[in-house]
């Protein structure tokens, strides 16, 4: 009798062992995959030119960086590379003296970037491992004037680092940039930002030809976009995932059904207007339909819930095809989504 009652202990202590030792759905085997990122930084090769010497400079900048140069050209508002009057534009930006203490606050911050590079290839590997025909874009830093937090062109993906200064940063304020934003443009938060980016390129909203454009299509949608983040970022927490707090992320979890049956009940899932639709899925504090203590785009993070019971009730079914499925409803229906 005392060896059997050990055994049943034996197994009532290592069956919750077993379960919590079940296989992560979203770590997958990379180590064979090799990708090597290396990261240009602009604002280092136009902030230490002498200001004379930059409309001399501008063909060996054009050759060094490739397309990447007119995009950050056209977010800091100096035009066409190529133009005569680019250098000149170029020197204004480059001495004025704002940026040039934001190059200098982010050179202390960032001196060295070989942990966003080590991140980055990680990612990178998952990306591959998903879509092996896909290319790695090439990855550059910049200063922006605080307009872009990422810069994705074709192949080509860039990092506004004085956009990631800290949740402090002197300069945010100034900028009347809100505080729950500020409090994500953080070091941590470049990564994240960068594969969500790249995706949201990739896959853009109206190159897909959803055939509504509600709040539910628009919930799935970013749905999809969070779940190839995290499919991209397995270690990365669900917190850096969808720039919640660890509060907002837990009112999330406690409230899913609530907020689910919220939305049905108030017949807000087919709403075309986009007032209604940003509410819901764009930026704010918190999400104004629910209570103060909800995550701005908490709809994103049920999005995001929908999107992941399709992928484990249909296991066969590819990340690629995912993105490219626009049957919002069959997503919902193949998933059995159904909070409780």
């Amino acid at each position: 009798m005392k060896a059997r009652f050990i055994t049943i202990i034996f197994l009532l202590l290592t069956v919750p062992v077993l379960i919590s030792c079940k296989k992560n759905h979203y770590k997958v085997n990379t180590s064979s995959i090799d990708v090597k990122v290396g990261i240009k930084r602009l604002e280092k090769d136009i902030f230490t030119l002498n200001p004379d010497e930059i409309p001399e400079k501008i063909p060996f900048l054009r050759q060094r960086y490739g397309s990447f140069l007119q995009l950050f050209s056209y977010v800091i508002n100096t035009g066409d590379v190529n133009e005569s009057s680019f250098g000149d534009f170029l020197v204004r930006f480059c001495t004025d003296k704002q940026n040039n203490d934001v190059y200098a606050l982010t050179m202390k911050l960032y001196p060295d970037i070989s942990n966003i590079e080590t991140n980055l290839q990680e990612a990178f590997r998952h990306y591959l491992y998903y879509f092996p025909e896909k290319k790695v874009p090439a990855i550059f830093t910049c200063i922006t004037g605080f307009n872009n937090s990422v810069i994705t062109g074709d192949s080509v993906l860039g990092i506004g680092l004085d956009r990631y200064l800290g949740a402090d940063c002197e300069y945010y304020p100034r900028l009347q940039i809100y505080k729950y934003m500020a409090a994500r443009m953080t070091p941590e938060n470049i990564v994240p930002d960068c594969i969500y980016g790249w995706g949201a390129t990739e896959w853009d909203f109206s190159a897909i030809n959803y055939p509504n454009d509600n709040v539910i299509t628009e919930m799935i949608h970013e749905g999809k976009l969070k779940y190839f983040e995290k499919c991209m970022l397995p270690e990365t927490s669900d917190e850096l995932i969808f720039g919640f707090t660890s509060d907002q992320m837990k009112f999330c979890r406690n409230n899913e059904s609530q907020m689910w049956q919220y939305l049905i009940e108030n017949d807000l899932l087919f709403k075309t207007d986009q007032f209604t639709i940003r509410k819901l899925t764009g930026e704010a504090p918190f999400t104004s339909y629910f209570t103060n203590e909800s995550p701005g785009k908490a709809a994103v993070w049920l999005g995001f819930r929908i999107v992941e019971a399709y992928m484990m009730k249909n296991q066969g079914t590819r990340i690629e095809e995912l993105m490219k499925n626009t049957d919002a409803s069959a997503i919902i229906e193949k998933g059995k989504y159904n909070p409780r």
